[in-house]
């Protein structure tokens, strides 16, 4: 607590106070003369109610900041939704404002209905293989999968890249493709892997007039599906 020394011609001094008793937050000084012992009692009572204004102020800021970076880290994701089969043993997230359908062949569908090229799609399928790579690299499994599942055949497509990546022990290709179409030019990106007897496909994509704009969300989309098992 504060220790308070008074004299007729000297300061009062406060110390070891970790919040000042002014308004600007500095140090007061207050000359003491020919005031009687409960002009001091007064004094310290003032100074008190002071103390605990401002730590009561203060405190609610100190709290808020010690918690700003769980604040942030949990709006990292802010405008997607997210989907999880637990059937199936996957879930990612789409964004915000786009619609579930039903398309026959698809696990899960979501689109924008103003923009129909903007979309996300799950499939899954069958197979013997344990692991993604027994399928062969990443780029010729992405080709071989574009060109005879994703794409019409009469549509020119083109792979822009591909690449290998593990999560969780779990490995994953992704790849960005473009397809061509008589009206208009599909930017997309796709991620596949295999797991407990399903090759899983997750594509996403949009007009490539707004690739630009909703690339970043789209890599959010493919770069967020995983096997949950």
């Amino acid at each position: 607590m504060a220790s308070l020394k008074l004299s007729p011609s000297s300061p009062i001094s406060i110390s070891k106070v970790g919040v000042p008793c002014s308004k600007k937050g500095l140090s007061f000084l207050v000359r003491a003369e020919h005031h009687s012992s409960s002009s001091s009692s007064h004094l310290q009572d003032k100074c008190q109610r002071r103390l605990i204004v401002t730590f009561g102020v203060v405190a609610p800021w100190i709290s808020l900041l010690s918690r700003a970076p769980l604040s942030f880290a949990a709006e990292s994701k802010k405008g997607f939704l997210a989907v999880s089969d637990n059937k199936d043993a996957y879930s990612f997230l789409y964004p915000f404002g786009w619609q579930e359908v039903v398309i026959e062949g698809q696990d899960k569908v979501y689109k924008d209905v103003i923009e129909p090229l903007e979309s996300v799609s799950v499939n899954l399928i069958p197979t013997s293989k344990q692991t993604i790579k027994e399928f062969g690299p990443p780029k010729q499994i992405a080709e071989t999968l574009i060109k005879k599942v994703l794409a019409p055949p009469n549509q020119k497509t083109t792979l822009i890249d591909a690449s290998e990546h593990d999560v969780d022990g779990k490995t994953y290709y992704q790849f960005e493709f473009t397809v061509q179409a008589r009206n208009y030019t599909r930017h997309a990106l796709g991620t596949i892997t295999v797991f407990n007897g399903k090759f899983y496909t997750l594509t996403t994509g949009a007009n490539e007039r707004r690739w630009e704009k909703m690339k970043d969300r789209l890599h959010t989309v493919v770069d967020s599906f995983k096997i949950t098992v």
